[in-house]
């Protein structure tokens, strides 16, 4: 999800919460995790019967407090990783990017049930997402999104 804003453009990215690792210290009884933070973009689950860009929308506004709309699909990304609850099966993830432009709302205006999976969100200047975000992944749909606004007009 971008914006312009005197002439530079933002992506939206999401903050995950830490988690405190073993022997960290702790603050009135709480870990505190000093591990650098994982910035990343907004996903999450298709619903049943929800088409994947309803989903990319409706994620996008529960993690970052903002309304959005397609501007075109970036890519999909294909991997493998292991749960790290239950059954810590093996699971093939499929995760399709939108290019989203902002139309309203504030950012990190998010539910307090939501700060499970959102530390926080913020923006982050286009050009600089790749060295900022967390994934490889990521980092590529960065780049394209970013050589996509160079290319066509907004």
């Amino acid at each position: 999800m971008v914006r312009q804003k005197d002439g530079v453009w933002w992506m939206a990215a999401i903050e995950l919460p830490k988690e405190p690792q073993a022997g960290e210290e702790t603050t009135k009884g709480k870990r505190r995790s000093t591990a650098k933070p994982v910035v990343c973009l907004p996903k999450g689950l298709v619903d049943a019967g929800e088409p994947p860009l309803d989903a990319a929308l409706r994620e996008v506004l529960e993690e970052t407090g903002i309304v959005a709309s397609l501007v075109t699909k970036l890519a999909d990304i294909k991997y493998v990783y292991v749960r790290k609850w239950g059954d810590c099966e093996r699971v093939f993830k499929i995760v399709s990017f939108y290019l989203l432009r902002y139309e309203s709302g504030r950012i990190d205006n998010v539910t307090d049930e939501m700060r499970v999976e959102v530390a926080c969100a913020r923006w982050l200047p286009l050009g600089e997402a790749p060295k900022l975000l967390a994934y490889r992944g990521e980092k590529q749909v960065a780049r394209q999104a970013l050589e996509y606004l160079q290319r066509h007009e907004l």
